[in-house]
């Protein structure tokens, strides 16, 4: 949890992708969450944490469901949103905090 925790506080903003193996939305999202990382290169980081390998931050941020995506900058929490999305969806969402 240190590591992530420390991942969190960077001054580049940082997309957390809460998600399951036997999600099917969660599966969806992983391409698009690649292009969205391919288009926005060093502006935005995303990581990807399996909640069944990871409950304590799942629990940490009362994730319930999955996909929940997160965003982060300087470790404070900028947006929060649960559900999958088309990348121009998250590219609204998301791109006015990057």
């Amino acid at each position: 949890m240190g590591k992530f925790n420390e991942i969190i506080q960077a001054n580049v903003p940082t997309l957390v992708d809460f998600h399951a193996t036997w999600c099917g939305p969660c599966k969806m999202m992983s391409p698009v969450l690649d292009e969205f990382k391919k288009q926005y290169g060093d502006k935005v980081r995303v990581l990807k944490i399996d909640i069944d390998k990871n409950p304590a931050i799942a629990d940490q941020f009362k994730v319930r469901g999955v996909p929940t995506l997160l965003l982060f900058k300087n470790g404070k929490l900028l947006w929060r949103e649960s559900g999958a999305f088309p990348l121009a969806t998250l590219k609204q969402k998301v791109g006015g905090f990057l």
